[in-house]
C-alpha cells in the first residue's frame, strides 16, 4: 500500500475538526499547559512558508505535552484590526470588515491544511465587536485608575478623589503630569466640576494631552516609531513629520521600574530582556534647573553627571521644546523656524541613529549657570529629543563626545574640568577616580563624592535634586484611522466622559470614505450617525447634538496594540464570554502563558504593552498574575532565495561639444546624456554577467548589434537637424527581482512566462547562453511578496504533504536562527516519510508482528526516545528529524516490524508528523486518536551493553576479536580466551609469561 498523503491528511483533518480533538477543558484535574503563538494579522497575501515556522514548533510542544498527560490550551485567532485592510478600503472602497473576513477564511484554510492542533472553539478576532467590547472596557478601567507611587500600584480614581476631598494633593505621591500644582482640600472643593476633571485627567492612567507624534499626511494617521523606516512610513513609503496633536496616551511610564524588575522573573532570552531594559532606559542622576535670562521661564534638565556641572558651556533644547518659540530672539527667529521645519521631517529613530550629522541653531537666548551665574548660550539641535528626559541637555563638551563634536563644529568654548586629562582631541567620559578641577567646591573630588556633593549643593540652593529617570515615555494611544477599536468616549464641554459599560460595545459607524475629512478630521468625522445620547444611551445622528443630552463622540480609534495587549486572557475563557473578559475561575486555572512563540521585532512594542496591561489588571484585581508570558522563544526567519534578471541600462554621451539647444528638440537631456533612449527590455543571462561587468560591451555580439542599431537611430535623428555627433556609450546592469515561480531548480528562467508576468516586460529580449537558456542570479534575503520570492505552503502541501512541510521546516536548522528556504531539499524528508510508511507494510499489506522485539530494535527505539524527548524539552527540533531518519534506517536494516517498537514509534513521531502517525495508529487497531496516547518512556536498560567485543592482542598486536559477556570475571575471561583455538594457534605451544586483562576493555597475552 503506497503512502497516499493527500487522502490521509484530508481524512484526519476532518476527524480532528468533527471530534474537536484538541478542545481544552477549563474543568480538568490534569496539570495545565498553555502554549501560544503571537496571533497573525490576516493579510490578503495569505501565508508563505516562513509564517508557519513558529506555529509548527509550538504545535510540536502542544502535542508532546498532551501525550505527557497535560491539559493543553493551544488556541489561535487573528489580530484583525490594522492599517493594511484600511489602505485597501481606501483604494477600492470595500469595507475593511469584508476584506478581513475574506483574508481570515484564506488563513484558516491554510492553517488547517498544515494540521495544527489548535483549539478553534476559543478563536479571537480583535475586530469582532464581542471582543473589542472588552478592549473598550479595559480602556475605561484605565481611565478610572491612577497610580499610587507610594504603594507602587494602580488604584481606583475614586480613592484619589477621596484624598483630594480630605487633604488636597500635597501628600499624594502619584504618577502624574509634570505641571500639576499643589492644592488643599478646600481648594479642591471650590473647583468647578470641569476644573476637577481637568486635574483628574493629569492623574488618570489613560489621559488626553498634547503630544509630539509621527504624523503621516498620506496615510492620515499617527505612526509608532517602529512603523517608520528612514523617515518614511513602512507601509507605502510616505513622508512622516513630527507635529503636536491632542492624543489619548497610556501612562506606561508609571510602571517603568516594575517592568524592569519583572524581567528577572521570566524565562526570556537575555537579548530580548536587554532590548526592553534599554527601551525603558533607567538612569540615576539629578534634575537641574537653569533660569533663562530676561525671562520668567526655567529650563529643567536631567543629567547622570551632575558632578560635571562646572563644565557646562552651552545648553541644547530639542527643536520641539515648548520654550523655543518663547525665548528665541527676533534676530534668530528665521533660522530657528527653518531648522524646526527641517527637523520635523525626521523621525525620532532616525535622529537617534544619526550620530555623524552635526546640526543646530543658536536661539539668541542665554541661561544662568546655577553656581557661577555666568550666561550659558541656548541652542537647539535635533540630537536632543523632546520625548526623552526633559527635552533639554546641559552640554558639557569636555565630558560628552556628542557635546564635544557640537561645540567644535560651532566654535563654542570647551572648558576642561578634569585634572591632568588631555581633551584636545576628544571628550573624556570615564567615571573613574579622575579628580575635578575648575569646579569650585568640587575641586579634587573623585566621581562618587563629587556626584553626591553636587546634588547636595543643588538642593541647598533650590535648583536641583537627586532623581531617577527613565527613557520610557507614555505611549500614544490614538490613531486617526477608521479600522480600529472606537473609544467609548463622548465629550461634555470638551471633557471626556466614558460610556457606561452596560452599553458596550460601541461599534464602528458606517462612513462613505475611509479617508480623513477635508477639514483634517479622522475618518470617523465622516460618519453622519456618531453622537451619544446620554439619556437613551445610544448612538444617534450628529444633527441631534445639543451639548445638553446629546454629545459628540471621539473621532480617533485605538492603535493596533490595544487588542493584542490582553488577548491571551480571552483565550482562557470558554463559557462566559458574554459576561466577562475572562472569568476568575478560568484565569485561576490557566494563570498565564507557559510558552509563547513569536518574533523578536515585538520586543519594545506588543511584548512591553502586554506586560504593562497585565500589571495594571493585576493591580485592580482583575487578573491573578503579574506577568503574561512565563517563557518566550523568538523563532528565526525563513529566508527566501530570490531570483534576479539583469537588465542592461545604457547612456549615450556626446563627445563633441554640441550646444544643448541644438539637440533639445530631439530628446530631453542634460549634460548631453540621452537618458530616455535606453531599452528597458534587454536582459543579460547570469552566464555573461561577470564577463559583462569586467569588459563592458566588447565581447558579446548580441549587445553590439543592439548598440549599433541604437547608435544609428540617434545619429539619424540628429542628422535630420543637420547635427553631427560622436557618441560615448555608458552601460551598467540593474538586477531586477523575478518571480521564483518562473524559475526551475536549475535556475533557468521561463522567458515566455516572464513576458506574460507583468505588462512592462511583454517586449523583453534575452541574451542567453549557448543552449538558449536564460540563467537567473540567486540571492538569499527576507521572504517577502515585494521580492517575489514567496513560497506558498499550499503548493508544498499539495506536492509533498503537510507532514513533509512540518518536518522539513524543523529540519532546516535551529528554531531561533534565520535559515534559507530551498525547495530542492524537501524531497529527502518526503522520502523519509515513505520509508517510515514501509516499515509498517509488507508490500501492499499492513503487516505488524506480535513477536517480542529484538535487543537491537529496542536499543534503536530507546535511544530515539531519549534524544527526541531531550530535543523537544530543549526546543531543538532540527536534530529530532535527523534522529528519526537514523531510527527508521536502522529499523529497516533490522527488518523490524514488531508492534512493541512500531507502536511507540508512531506516538514518538506524531508531534512532528501527526497525519501519518494517526493513520498508522489507526491501522495498529486503536479507535482513539493518537493524541490521547502516552508518550513513550525512555528505559536506560535497553542502552546498557550486555556483551563486549574484546580485541585479543599478542604482545600488543591485535590478532582477533571475541564477544564476551560483561558479567564474566577476569579468571573466566582468561579461561575462555586461552581455550580458543585461535589463541593456541598464535602461541604455537608456548606458555605465555602473563595474561593482562582489563574487564570491558582489552585482553593482551605477553610472551
Amino acid at each position: 500500500m503506497s503512502y497516499n498523503f493527500k487522502q490521509i491528511e484530508a481524512k484526519w483533518q476532518k476527524y480532528w475538526a468533527e471530534n474537536q480533538t484538541f478542545k481544552a477543558s477549563n474543568k480538568s484535574d490534569k496539570e495545565k499547559f498553555y502554549v501560544l503563538d503571537m496571533f497573525p494579522y490576516p493579510s490578503g497575501a495569505g501565508l508563505h512558508v516562513g509564517h508557519p515556522l513558529g506555529y509548527i514548533a509550538s504545535d510540536i510542544v502542544a502535542r508532546y505535552k498532551r501525550h505527557q498527560g497535560f491539559n493543553v490550551l493551544h488556541p489561535q485567532g487573528y489580530d484583525s484590526f490594522g492599517l493594511p485592510a484600511e489602505q485597501y478600503a481606501i483604494q477600492t472602497g470595500q469595507h475593511p470588515a469584508i476584506t478581513t473576513k475574506t483574508n481570515i477564511k484564506r488563513y484558516r484554510e491554510q492553517l488547517d491544511k498544515i494540521g495544527f492542533s489548535f483549539d478553534w472553539s476559543r478563536e479571537v478576532r480583535t475586530s469582532d465587536p464581542n471582543y473589542y467590547k472588552w478592549t473598550q472596557w479595559i480602556f475605561i478601567q484605565l481611565f478610572e485608575s491612577w497610580y499610587d507611587a507610594a504603594e507602587g500600584k494602580a488604584k481606583p480614581i475614586a480613592d484619589l478623589v477621596e484624598l483630594f476631598n480630605s487633604e488636597g494633593n500635597s501628600q499624594v505621591k502619584a504618577a502624574c503630569d509634570e505641571d500639576v500644582t499643589e492644592f488643599s482640600a478646600e481648594d479642591w472643593k471650590a473647583f468647578s466640576e470641569k476644573e476637577q476633571q481637568e486635574i483628574l485627567l493629569k492623574y488618570r492612567l489613560t489621559y488626553l494631552a498634547e503630544t509630539e507624534v509621527n504624523w503621516c499626511p498620506q496615510l492620515g494617521t499617527v505612526l509608532a516609531n517602529d512603523e517608520i523606516v528612514n523617515g518614511v512610513s513602512e507601509r507605502g513609503g510616505y513622508p512622516v513629520v513630527r507635529k503636536k496633536m491632542k492624543q489619548w496616551s497610556m501612562r506606561i511610564s508609571a510602571y517603568a521600574e516594575r517592568l524592569l524588575q519583572g524581567l528577572n522573573d521570566i524565562d526570556w532570552t537575555e537579548s530580548l530582556k536587554e532590548s526592553q531594559r534599554n527601551w525603558i532606559g533607567k538612569s540615576v542622576g539629578a534634575s537641574v534647573t537653569f533660569k533663562v535670562n530676561d525671562h520668567q521661564d526655567t529650563i529643567e534638565v536631567f543629567t547622570t553627571r551632575p558632578d560635571t556641572i562646572f563644565g557646562v558651556t552651552f545648553m541644547t533644547l530639542a527643536p520641539e521644546h515648548e520654550l523655543v518659540s518663547k525665548i528665541t530672539t527676533p534676530e534668530q527667529k528665521e533660522a530657528v523656524e527653518a531648522y524646526i521645519e527641517a527637523t520635523a521631517k525626521r523621525s525620532e529613530r532616525e535622529r537617534m541613529a544619526d550620530v555623524k550629522t552635526i546640526s543646530g541653531v543658536f536661539t539668541g537666548a542665554y541661561a544662568e549657570h546655577p553656581f557661577t551665574k555666568e550666561p550659558v548660550p541656548i541652542w537647539i539641535g535635533d540630537y536632543v529629543l523632546a520625548s526623552y528626559g526633559t527635552g533639554a541637555v546641559m552640554a558639557v563638551p569636555c565630558g560628552d563626545q556628542r557635546d564635544y563634536d557640537f561645540a567644535k563644529h560651532f566654535n563654542i568654548p570647551i572648558k576642561n574640568i578634569f585634572k591632568d586629562v588631555d581633551i584636545s582631541e576628544e571628550a573624556y567620559s570615564e567615571k573613574d577616580d579622575t579628580k575635578l578641577t575648575n569646579s569650585d567646591f568640587l575641586n579634587d573630588l573623585p566621581y562618587k563624592k563629587a556626584l553626591k556633593r553636587a546634588i547636595f549643593e543643588l538642593e541647598k540652593i533650590g535648583q536641583g535634586k537627586g532623581k531617577t529617570n527613565y527613557r520610557l515615555r507614555d505611549a500614544v494611544f490614538s490613531r486617526q484611522r477608521y479600522w480600529g477599536e472606537p473609544f467609548p468616549v463622548y465629550y461634555v464641554n470638551g471633557m471626556p466622559k466614558m460610556i457606561d459599560e452596560k452599553y458596550l460595545p460601541l461599534q464602528l459607524p458606517e462612513v462613505e470614505k475611509y479617508l480623513p475629512t477635508e477639514e483634517g478630521e479622522p475618518p470617523l468625522g465622516r460618519a453622519d450617525v456618531w453622537a451619544w445620547d446620554s439619556e437613551k444611551n445610544e448612538v444617534v445622528s450628529n444633527n441631534l447634538i445639543d451639548d445638553k443630552t446629546v454629545f459628540p463622540l471621539e473621532l480617533n480609534t485605538m492603535p493596533g496594540w490595544a487588542g493584542s495587549s490582553w488577548y491571551f486572557f480571552r483565550y482562557m475563557e470558554d463559557e462566559k464570554r458574554d459576561e466577562v473578559f475572562a472569568s476568575v475561575e478560568a484565569m485561576k486555572y490557566w494563570e498565564n502563558v507557559d510558552l509563547y512563540l513569536g518574533g523578536s521585532e515585538h520586543a519594545t512594542g506588543h511584548l512591553l504593552y502586554a506586560r504593562f496591561w497585565t500589571k495594571f489588571l493585576k493591580d485592580r484585581g482583575l487578573v491573578p498574575v503579574e506577568e503574561p508570558f512565563k517563557k518566550l522563544i523568538n523563532q528565526g526567519m525563513i529566508l527566501g532565495e530570490s531570483a534576479f534578471v539583469y537588465r542592461i541600462d545604457f547612456q549615450f554621451e556626446s563627445k563633441n561639444n554640441i550646444p544643448k539647444e541644438d539637440i533639445l528638440n530631439i530628446e530631453k537631456t542634460e549634460n548631453f546624456i540621452f537618458r530616455e533612449l535606453n531599452d528597458p527590455n534587454l536582459f543579460l543571462s547570469k552566464t555573461f554577467k561577470e564577463e559583462f561587468e569586467k569588459s563592458g560591451l566588447a565581447t558579446i555580439d548580441a549587445i553590439n548589434n543592439f548598440l549599433d542599431n541604437k547608435i544609428d537611430f540617434i545619429k539619424n535623428e540628429l542628422a535630420k537637424n543637420s547635427i553631427k555627433i560622436d557618441l560615448n556609450i555608458h552601460s551598467n546592469l540593474t538586477p531586477i527581482h523575478a518571480a521564483v515561480s518562473l524559475v526551475n531548480t536549475s535556475n533557468e528562467l521561463d522567458t515566455d512566462g516572464f513576458k506574460n508576468w507583468r505588462p512592462e516586460f511583454k517586449d523583453a529580449k534575452f541574451i542567453t547562453n549557448e543552449d538558449d537558456k536564460y540563467i537567473v542570479g540567486r540571492e538569499v534575503e527576507k521572504m517577502s511578496k515585494s521580492k517575489f520570492n514567496v513560497v506558498n505552503p499550499d503548493d508544498i502541501c499539495n506536492e509533498y504533504g503537510a507532514d513533509t512541510l512540518r518536518m522539513y521546516e524543523m529540519f532546516l536548522g535551529p528554531l531561533e536562527q534565520a535559515k534559507p528556504w530551498n525547495t530542492a531539499g524537501i524531497t529527502g524528508v518526503y522520502n523519509f516519510l515513505k520509508k517510515l510508511w514501509k516499515l509498517y507494510h509488507n508490500g501492499e499489506e499492513f503487516s505488524v508482528s506480535e513477536e517480542a522485539a529484538s535487543k537491537d530494535s529496542l536499543k534503536t527505539l530507546h535511544k530515539t526516545i531519549k534524544k527526541v524527548t531531550e530535543d523537544i524539552e530543549e526546543f531543538s527540533f532540527n536534530t529530532s528529524v535527523s534522529t528519526f531518519m537514523i531510527c527508521v534506517n536502522e529499523l529497516a536494516a533490522q527488518k523490524c516490524n514488531s508492534r512493541e517498537i512500531l507502536e511507540s514509534l508512531a506516538v514518538l513521531i506524531s508531534p512532528y508528523a501527526p497525519h501519518i502517525a494517526e493513520e498508522l495508529w489507526s491501522k495498529l487497531g486503536h479507535s482513539e486518536s493518537i493524541a490521547t496516547a502516552d508518550f513513550p518512556k525512555f528505559e536506560e536498560k535497553h542502552l546498557v551493553e550486555s556483551t563486549k567485543t574484546y580485541p585479543i592482542s599478542f604482545n600488543g598486536k591485535m590478532r582477533f576479536t571475541l564477544d564476551l559477556s560483561l558479567d564474566l570475571s577476569k579468571d573466566e575471561i582468561e579461561k575462555i580466551v586461552m581455550e580458543d583455538e585461535r589463541t593456541q594457534k598464535q602461541l604455537n605451544g608456548r606458555e605465555p609469561k602473563k595474561v593482562i586483562i582489563v574487564p570491558g576493555k582489552i585482553v593482551n597475552i605477553v610472551g
